[in-house]
């Protein structure tokens, strides 16, 4: 798997160049970092523990902070070692397994944020048939796939990636280990590798993007035929508004890296789009998908009052 070249680590350059902003960086980073782990692993405990969030959309819900949990912890941690630290550099087995990682867990989100959606559409769609459908042997099914999936596209990558030759600079312009601007550092051919970003990773993100919107859009429209009271209207379209707003910070910024050609874009730029899906997203989440939540709030209420 490892490559053949004398290439035994990489130096992440990092967020910025400017010295002046690490430990600043430092401390806002920490904090969004401890606010993920500390949000997602609340609502991960109490889905589990509370016998009433034991549904569909708690299981799925479950998944996805898990899913924020170990993302955040792929990229921030190193993150935040590098802000502290003068030799910022990443063993070659380390840079390989990170981009592994993290593709593996964006993938899988990308594409249970879609299962989600469909969750969300026949619950509202078809109510008296809910329990049937979405059955604990299907939820399951679903989420074993969506995880496999998520695994061997990572493999793909991280096979890919670790076969090629790396002969001049071991400078990686950006604040994690990821396809495109290490193939701006390989030797030789990066067609097939280029091809795979764009074709199988533009794939992995487009299709769960659009089921997610053709899901919403047949609940909107269901819901405007359907439904005559006002108040179940709007307060439909305002949970299904939020949580498009977590596909749209997710999915828009995924869709412009890896579909856009390497050539097109500027590190500059993919580094601070990549903050969008790597930061950002998982603190959003469990603000999300929970604050308006009446069973949610219920469940946090009951631990409280347990300890």
């Amino acid at each position: 798997m490892l490559n053949t070249t004398s290439v035994t680590e990489f130096l992440l350059l990092g967020v910025t160049d400017i010295q002046e902003l690490q430990p600043f960086l430092f401390v806002v980073f920490l904090t969004i970092y401890f606010i993920s782990v500390a949000g997602n692993g609340v609502i991960l405990m109490i889905v589990i523990s509370d016998p009433r969030l034991h549904s569909p959309m708690y299981f799925f819900l479950g998944n996805l902070s898990c899913l924020d949990i170990c993302y955040s912890t792929v990229t921030l941690p190193k993150m935040l070692q590098n802000f502290l630290s003068t030799h910022k550099a990443i063993s070659f087995l380390g840079c390989i397994s990170q981009l592994h990682f993290f593709h593996f867990l964006g993938s899988t989100e990308a594409m249970l944020l879609a299962v989600m959606a469909f969750d969300r559409l026949v619950a509202i769609c078809k109510p008296l048939h809910y329990t049937v459908i979405m059955n604990p042997q299907l939820c399951t099914q679903m989420a074993i796939t969506i995880w496999t999936i998520g695994f061997f596209h990572a493999l793909l990558h991280s096979v890919m990636t670790s076969r090629l030759n790396f002969c001049g600079s071991n400078c990686i312009h950006h604040f994690f280990c990821d396809v495109k601007p290490l193939l701006k550092l390989a030797c030789g051919n990066t067609e097939l590798n280029q091809w795979l970003l764009s074709t199988v990773t533009g794939t992995i993100a487009m299709g769960p993007f659009f089921l997610t919107l053709l899901s919403y859009f047949y609940i909107i429209t269901y819901l405007s035929f359907k439904t005559h009271s006002c108040s179940m209207l709007h307060k439909a379209l305002s949970t299904c508004a939020s949580h498009f707003m977590v596909v749209i910070l997710l999915y828009a910024p995924v869709l412009f890296t890896y579909i856009h050609p390497a050539s097109g874009t500027s590190m500059d730029q993919d580094r601070i789009i990549a903050i969008m899906y790597t930061v950002v997203t998982p603190v959003l989440n469990p603000l999300i998908y929970t604050l308006r939540n009446k069973e949610v709030k219920g469940a946090l209420v009951r631990v409280i009052r347990r300890l």
